[in-house]
C-alpha cells in the first residue's frame, strides 16, 4: 500500500472513531443538553451522516491504489466537516447563523459522489 493511501486509511479510520465517540457523547455526556435544545435528531442525523461518510472513505481509503477517487475522498471529508460539523454546532449552541452551512456540506457528499463515478472511469 502506497503511502497517501496509508494516510488516507489512517484518516478514514480517526474520522470514523470521532463520529463514534460523538454519538456515544451525545446520547450520554450531552443527553440533557441535546433534550433542553430540542435537538436530540440534529445530532442523531449529524453522526448518521458522519459515519456513513466515514465508512465511504475508509472503502474508499483501501482502494486507493487501484482508484483514482482522490476527490471524491476530499469532499466526502469537507462534507462531514460541513454537515455534520455545522449540525453538532447547532445542536448544542441553536446558533442559526450556522444553518445555512449545513446544505454546503450536503452538496460537497453528493458532488463526492458524482466524482466517484467519473474518477472510477479514469
Amino acid at each position: 500500500m502506497s503511502q497517501p493511501a496509508k494516510f488516507r486509511l489512517n484518516l478514514s479510520a480517526l474520522i470514523a472513531a470521532a463520529g463514534i465517540g460523538l454519538g456515544a457523547f451525545g446520547a450520554h455526556g450531552l443527553k440533557s443538553q441535546l433534550a433542553a435544545n430540542d435537538s436530540v435528531s440534529a445530532w442523531e442525523t449529524a453522526v448518521l451522516y458522519h459515519l456513513v461518510h466515514a465508512v465511504a472513505l475508509f472503502a474508499l481509503a483501501l482502494h486507493a491504489d487501484k482508484l483514482a477517487g482522490k476527490w471524491a475522498y476530499r469532499l466526502w471529508a469537507v462534507g462531514i466537516l460541513l454537515f455534520s460539523g455545522s449540525l453538532y454546532a447547532l445542536a448544542l449552541t441553536k446558533w442559526s447563523l450556522l444553518g445555512p452551512i449545513t446544505p454546503l456540506g450536503g452538496v460537497a457528499f453528493i458532488a463526492g459522489w458524482i466524482t466517484l463515478i467519473f474518477e472510477s472511469r479514469k
